[in-house]
């Protein structure tokens, strides 16, 4: 059995700093909806509750979709492929708030 001499070699590259600062703006735009969303929870008054709550809702569904299009690389899909993952979780968001109008409704019918 023949022994070998021989180190292994390391290559190190450079940094890809293209890849970086997209990173990075990714992570400010990210961060300016995560401001956006605090400034909500601390000036809008608790009598407008439900304005407070709806927009926390879309502000979420903004990142989730904005997180999905960058890191899951779904922006540079073909569209076919975009539209089949996107119009079934438009089914599956509108199934849910019409279970929860529906369940609120039959709730709140038998008080």
């Amino acid at each position: 059995m023949a022994h070998s001499e021989e180190t292994p070699q390391i290559t190190v590259l450079p940094p890809d700093t293209e890849k970086i600062k997209k990173l990075w703006r990714v992570a400010g735009i990210l961060g300016l909806v995560t401001l956006a969303e605090f400034a909500v929870a601390f000036t809008v008054p608790h009598e407008l509750k439900d304005l407070r709550v709806w927009t926390f809702i879309l502000m979420t569904i903004v990142k989730a979709g904005y997180i999905v299009m960058e890191f899951m690389h779904l922006r540079y899909e073909t569209k076919v492929l975009l539209w089949s993952i996107l119009i079934p979780m438009v089914f599956v968001v509108w199934m849910l708030v019409a279970f929860v109008y529906e369940g609120l409704h039959i709730y709140l019918g038998r008080l």
